[in-house]
């Protein structure tokens, strides 16, 4: 067991820690029972308290088991936050059944592959992104889809700045297999009694490697309830506690840090649809918000804001976040305006958020942290995993409660995923990285071949697969390129067709993608090149590719 990290350990908080043996639908079921009028969400000034919020998901898990929904099914939620994707989450649970969170920046290509990798026969929609969705309701495998408008959920006067997608009133669909989201709660079919335990599979969330389509992550209630409550102890949260929401929920870590770890203490949940640094700011000041998980550029982008000191932020007691390293330039202005430090961490889809967190009082900056409760992580040689010491750099693997159970359908690949080292089980990360004397982890490199643009995981395959649709392009190969604000953005080394050179721009390129990818992976750039270099075996060299544009930037940066 790695230990060394024990001598930073935080003051009065045990080092392992008994995970509730239930299932993560029943937090909430507690919880309302405890605090039945305590606000659960407060959405752009409407509240919703814990009673009414069980009591919804009650009836729509009611309806999707009307539905036909048992034990163990898919059911894909591609929403934006809102009221609705927390009931639709935990109504999931309920039904005891699977969540399969969608990044609603996906568009139909990419949603019809979830539905043929998980079998999903039902999807809970927001009304805005359902002309993705339309087109599959004509195609085999996907037979019913609930809408919800946001709007529905901000009945109360508010002066906050409302994004389009929350202010657009209830649309009528007209589709045999579409329901609305209140039709389907006025139904008001009650659940049969709830089954699941902490062995049953919870949550499906995406992820991807170097090659092929992105794979589902198979998390229990289990796993799932590590990180929700791990979350509380280590940052020493309450129901006191009022957690602003503004990473999206699809995503692991704003999944457990502002829905699931507060649902499990009782806490507030202040939630926001879209960024807006200002209605942030406003909130923080309005319902004297305690904690705020983000991502850096949204801290960035908030201390950009010229009236910022016009705020109280007072009352913030933790700011913290993870997916790209906070510049140490920005921390020390956080810290001048708030009076404390960015608290990172680092986790993956794999282990549904954190398994190293950086401890109170004693950050570090661009610092994964160390491990949490029950992890055990080790810095190990790429090619004989032997065991490194401090501040040799090698592959991060971990052991510990909240890492997945393996993909979903792919023996293969979740065989090589883990390595036995001890007698245990330990998850190959692809992270290079390598932990100080005092047993903090510091990241370096990235054995997978990703890119992380604003903390937007992209995987190229996925992109370059998506990019071959497109008529005049014969060969393209997606590299990273470093950015000063966004860490890296995509870029798109491109070989076009013998009949196609001259009939398209490299902007033409750019705007096709935005009509056929999620926004985070159109390239923000488009490179012609001749050919792309291939190794004897006529293997793309992309690290080739790579490796120059980094010298390129470097070069003009200099």
């Amino acid at each position: 067991m790695f230990d060394r990290h024990y001598a930073v350990w935080p003051a009065r908080t045990p080092k392992n820690l008994p995970l509730p043996q239930t299932s993560i639908y029943t937090n909430l079921a507690i919880t309302a029972l405890r605090y039945p009028e305590k606000t659960a969400i407060d959405y752009y000034g409407t509240p919703i308290n814990y009673r009414e919020l069980n009591a919804q998901v009650e009836r729509l898990a009611g309806y999707l088991q009307q539905q036909g929904v048992e034990r163990g099914d898919r059911v894909l939620l591609y929403m934006q936050n809102s009221p609705q994707f927390v009931i639709g989450y935990y109504a999931i649970l309920r039904a005891d059944a699977m969540v399969v969170p969608i990044n609603p920046m996906n568009r139909a290509a990419e949603l019809r592959y979830y539905v043929e990798d998980t079998g999903a026969k039902i999807a809970l929609c927001g009304q805005e992104l359902y002309p993705n969705m339309a087109p599959l309701l004509d195609e085999p495998g996907l037979e019913r889809v609930v809408v919800a408008a946001y709007s529905d959920y901000v009945t109360e006067p508010t002066d906050l700045t409302l994004p389009a997608e929350v202010s657009m009133a209830r649309q009528p669909i007209e589709h045999a297999s579409v329901t609305l989201w209140t039709e389907a709660l006025s139904v008001g079919a009650a659940p049969r009694p709830h089954r699941a335990g902490p062995d049953d599979y919870c949550v499906l969330p995406y992820s991807s490697g170097t090659t092929g389509n992105p794979k589902g992550c198979l998390h229990t209630h289990r796993s799932v309830m590590a990180t929700a409550v791990q979350g509380c102890v280590w940052q020493h949260t309450t129901a006191n506690s009022v957690v602003l929401a503004t990473l999206p929920l699809f995503h692991v870590t704003g999944m457990q840090g502002t829905m699931n770890s507060p649902i499990y203490l009782g806490a507030t949940v202040v939630m926001m649809t879209r960024w807006d640094r200002r209605v942030a700011a406003e909130l923080i000041q309005r319902h004297r918000v305690t904690g705020w998980t983000n991502i850096s550029t949204m801290v960035v982008d908030l201390l950009a804001d010229p009236e910022i000191g016009n705020y109280d932020l007072s009352s913030l007691q933790i700011i913290g976040g993870g997916g790209a390293a906070m510049p140490k330039a920005v921390e020390a202005k956080l810290h001048e305006l708030t009076g404390l430090h960015y608290m990172e961490g680092y986790g993956l889809s794999e282990t549904i958020a954190g398994t190293h967190i950086n401890p109170p009082g004693r950050t570090k900056a661009q610092c994964l942290g160390i491990p949490v409760f029950d992890v055990d992580s080790r810095i190990v040689d790429l090619d004989t995993l032997e065991e490194l010491p401090p501040g040799e750099v090698g592959e991060i693997i971990t052991h510990a409660p909240q890492v997945f159970q393996g993909y979903w359908n792919r023996p293969e690949e979740t065989d090589a995923a883990f390595v036995e080292i001890d007698g245990k089980r330990f998850f190959r990360t692809g992270d290079l990285g390598y932990y100080d004397e005092e047993g903090y982890f510091f990241l370096v490199d990235r054995v997978k071949r990703m890119i992380n643009a604003s903390g937007y995981k992209v995987w190229p395959s996925e992109v370059e697969s998506l990019m071959y649709a497109h008529p005049a392009i014969r060969e393209v190969c997606i590299i990273a390129s470093p950015h000063p604000r966004r860490g890296e953005t995509v870029k798109a080394m491109v070989v076009l067709k013998e009949d196609q050179q001259g009939s398209v721009d490299e902007q033409g390129i750019i705007d096709w993608c935005r009509e056929n990818m999620a926004a985070y992976k159109v390239p923000q750039a488009v490179e012609f090149v001749e050919s792309l270099p291939k190794s004897p075996t006529g293997k793309l060299m992309w690290r080739q590719l790579q490796e120059q544009e980094r010298e390129k930037r470097r070069a003009e940066a200099s």
